[in-house]
């Protein structure tokens, strides 16, 4: 989609369709009482006919409005006003630009973006604008023969600013906004791609391509390199599958020569039945979500090269698929992972964690300023959070804070889960160093503390993803998470 930014007064607009808002109790936005005063009060009587309410997310088209110059006008219900946050301005944006698709509008203007949205600015108000009609617009239909139906018509997308002054801030909220766009459609189309073709090889390729002409250096380990550096963990998680696992480096220098990278590490099982210790099959398609946060990683970093951050970024993907096989990891094996730690694998169903020990102490090589992991990593951290919040845990205060703060100005909010040694205990073993799963009780938490053993001399935090990267259903499909936080999260260190 094409979008500019405008500085002009909505009542003397010539476009295709203009965008106003409605706050609950029929009460307009100050873009919306222009265009009532032109109208001569046509919208203050539509509110007390009843057919305007301000509902949330509530939309009406309308035709040839008179006094106004926009060939159509489509209200948006804003929810109640003193509710009104980043949140429900994102659900407007949905909102309109849905309703413009159903209705073939090809470009229209929004003044949206003129809204006081609770601790905003114009910069935040348009990238978050951009970010919510791309997401809107996004199809996957890459497997489909005939092309979906309901492909978006809005092709181009005019934001409103409230002066002159703001347009140079918004001009770099357009920026950011298109750049994470992009960078969740590629995790997303990573995500949903079906696990016959999005295996690790296949990963492997996408991240030489993305490293094509610009400033990434990738490298892939293959098993028999993987061996030699004594990855015993993430090589057990391979064996039962046909599939080569690899791990995926990628190099992003946009900083000073010397300056410590930032790590990003995301789980990369292509496709999770969950080894010996098989899943049900219910439900068992969607784990071929269970590489988003592999997906993550390659769309954070495309936002970065989009964007030149000033900055030094390292992606590791540590990638495999998880089969019962005659040769698979069994329960009560024990592996030595690559920090010479043993683990005596309980459960083949907790392996996301063993390539992720792996690639944790890997990614320490680099010597950087902080590692962030993501992972689809357990069931419990959706019982826990369920899918509105990611799971974010980390033994480093300041670092937990910086993420949270990424989250909230994203819009891809997580939230921390406590990380106490008294945790520990549940990981005991009488044969190995630690088992890699205990009991059912704080699953998620145990999880981050296994994780926590291979990082102790770093900065270091986790994300569990579990119930944020992909949505079932009649949305089914990965959801580009958490791309906007890791993006944001880059911006404040860049």
């Amino acid at each position: 989609m094409q979008f500019s930014i405008k500085h002009v007064k909505p009542d003397q607009l010539h476009t295709a369709c203009l965008i106003a808002g409605v706050f609950a109790g029929g009460k307009l936005t100050p873009a919306a009482e222009a265009l009532d005063k032109v109208s001569h009060g046509y919208l203050g009587k539509l509110i007390k006919s009843g057919a305007l309410e301000g509902r949330s997310g509530q939309t009406t088209l309308l035709y040839q409005v008179p006094g106004i110059t926009a060939d159509r006008l489509l209200l948006v219900g804003l929810g109640k006003e003193k509710d009104f946050n980043l949140q429900t301005y994102r659900k407007a944006m949905y909102q309109s630009v849905r309703a413009l698709n159903d209705n073939g509008v090809k470009d229209a203007t929004s003044t949206l973006p003129l809204l006081a949205v609770r601790d905003t600015d114009a910069y935040q108000r348009v990238r978050h604008a951009v970010e919510a009609a791309e997401e809107t617009n996004y199809r996957f239909d890459q497997c489909k023969t005939k092309k979906d139906n309901h492909r978006p018509t809005l092709q181009k997308l005019v934001l409103l600013v409230a002066t002159r002054d703001e347009l140079r801030v918004a001009e770099h909220g357009l920026r950011d906004g298109n750049a994470i766009a992009a960078g969740v459609s590629l995790a997303k189309d990573l995500g949903n791609l079906p696990p016959n073709i999005c295996t690790p090889g296949y990963l492997a390729n996408e991240a030489h391509k993305l490293g094509k002409g610009g400033k990434l250096k990738v490298t892939v380990l293959e098993e028999a390199q993987m061996k030699k550096l004594g990855m015993g963990a993430l090589l057990a998680v391979s064996r039962g599958s046909r599939q080569p696992a690899k791990l995926i480096i990628m190099e992003y220098h946009g900083g000073a020569k010397k300056a410590q990278p930032l790590v990003l590490v995301g789980k990369g099982i292509t496709f999770d039945s969950g080894g010996i210790s098989i899943k049900p099959s219910a439900a068992m398609d969607e784990m071929k979500f269970d590489m988003c946060g592999a997906a993550s990683v390659f769309g954070a970093l495309k936002a970065v090269m989009q964007l030149g951050l000033k900055i030094n970024v390292v992606g590791v993907v540590p990638s495999s698929e998880n089969l019962p096989d005659g040769n698979a990891v069994k329960p009560a094996d024990i592996v030595k992972t690559m920090s010479g730690l043993t683990v005596e694998i309980l459960n083949t169903d907790a392996e996301g964690r063993l390539i992720l020990c792996d690639a944790l102490t890997y990614a320490q090589r680099f010597k950087p300023a902080a590692i962030v992991d993501m992972a689809t990593l357990t069931g419990a951290c959706v019982i826990a959070l369920g899918n509105v919040v990611s799971g974010l845990f980390g033994n480093d205060d300041s670092l937990v804070k910086e993420l949270w703060n990424a989250g909230e100005k994203s819009a891809d909010r997580a939230w921390q889960l406590p990380l106490y040694d008294d945790y520990q205990d549940g990981l005991k073993s009488n044969f190995a160093d630690f088992a890699n799963v205990g009991g059912r009780e704080g699953g998620a938490i145990t999880a981050a503390c296994y994780l926590s053993r291979f990082t102790k001399d770093m900065r270091w935090a986790h994300l569990d993803i579990a119930g944020t990267a992909w949505k079932s259903g009649a949305e089914k499909g990965a959801t580009g998470r958490p791309v906007p936080l890791l993006v944001q999260y880059l911006l404040d260190r860049a």
